[in-house]
């Protein structure tokens, strides 16, 4: 199915005063998220968990309790400094210091940003309020902030977008005999909206809506002459990530939109294209995910100019001529 490759948009995970987060709002766990136990393979996902659990064996009991508490109580200390982190578990900075070493990484810094990456993917809509809540910000600031940080995650895409990538996904899409697109949840009004537009360009593309049946159902009759879509962000929701190792199996090469390196739809798609999600309250941004649906849109209709051109000529005659649109009713002179 060829090299995976990672079209990057926006780097995920970034966090605002208000602790704004990259993660899909309705798809995560609860906050009280352990590294043991049943919780185990979905925090090896970051890659803060994956060194952990990778030299786990290596560490003395003392580091692992430390490490443990450090990583499970992330939304704690995920802003900390080592001088601060070493205060609030009775530990001077030094062992800190030489404890985050011990994990592989040269600088404070860089085990810094991954707690917070780590952090991103398990907090919730309820914690995320919550943590917002914490901040002294009238509404009126928090209207704001949330349009601030709309513009951050659209400026963040477009000064990491790489034009011929998205050229690369267009002509996968024109030469795709089938487009599936899935998305569930608030991604559904993504995939809708990808696969609405791909029509009006006259591809025949289609997003299922309805129970994981449906979804399975469609992907069953694909074949490699075919293309699937994933949308998905966050941890990935179960039925997504299902449609596209239902896809790999079948060799349905395979495109994913995220807003991670180290999410499911990542991994598991041929390849995908970055987009951040930050928020600053409950509920996801989807103005950079969006402009990168926009991007790969005009691609596709600006690559293949005459077929756009003609089938959108055929929609124009048609809308002229219906009565789809709205007219204000003739006033009664008499």
């Amino acid at each position: 199915m060829g090299k995976k490759t990672p079209y990057i948009g926006a780097r995920p995970g970034t966090i605002s005063d208000d602790a704004s987060v990259a993660i899909d709002a309705f798809e995560l766990t609860g906050p009280n998220h352990k590294l043991d136990g049943n919780n185990r393979d979905s925090a090896a996902r970051t890659p803060l968990g994956a060194r952990f659990f990778n030299t786990q064996a290596d560490l003395s009991t003392s580091r692992q309790r430390l490490l443990g508490q450090i990583i499970d109580e992330s939304d704690e200390t995920f802003f900390l400094s080592s001088r601060e982190m070493g205060r609030r578990y009775n530990v001077d900075s030094a062992t800190i210091i030489r404890t985050v070493q011990a994990l592989g990484y040269e600088k404070f810094a860089d085990f810094a940003q991954d707690l917070r990456e780590h952090f991103v993917t398990k907090i919730t809509p309820y914690s995320a309020m919550k943590a917002a809540e914490q901040t002294n910000l009238s509404v009126e600031d928090r209207v704001r902030r949330s349009v601030e940080q709309d513009l951050a995650n659209l400026n963040a895409f477009g000064s990491n977008l790489d034009a011929d990538k998205i050229v690369e996904i267009a002509k996968q899409i024109n030469h795709a005999r089938r487009i599936i697109i899935v998305g569930i949840d608030f991604a559904a009004s993504l995939a809708s909206s990808l696969a609405y537009a791909l029509v009006r360009l006259g591809f025949d593309a289609d997003a299922p809506t309805g129970s994981s049946g449906v979804v399975q159902n469609k992907i069953k009759i694909m074949t490699p002459k075919d293309l699937l879509i994933a949308i998905s962000f966050g941890r990935g929701l179960r039925d997504t990530v299902a449609a596209v190792l239902s896809a790999r199996r079948r060799n349905v090469p395979s495109f994913g939109i995220t807003d991670g390196d180290v999410t499911p739809i990542a991994k598991y798609c041929d390849s995908y294209l970055v987009a951040s999600t930050a928020r600053t309250s409950f509920i996801d941004s989807y103005v950079a995910p969006t402009a990168a649906i926009n991007t790969i849109l005009v691609a596709c209709a600006h690559s293949q100019s005459a077929r756009s051109l003609e089938h959108l000529r055929e929609s124009e005659e048609e809308n002229t001529s219906s009565v789809r649109w709205y007219h204000e009713p003739a006033k009664d002179n008499s």
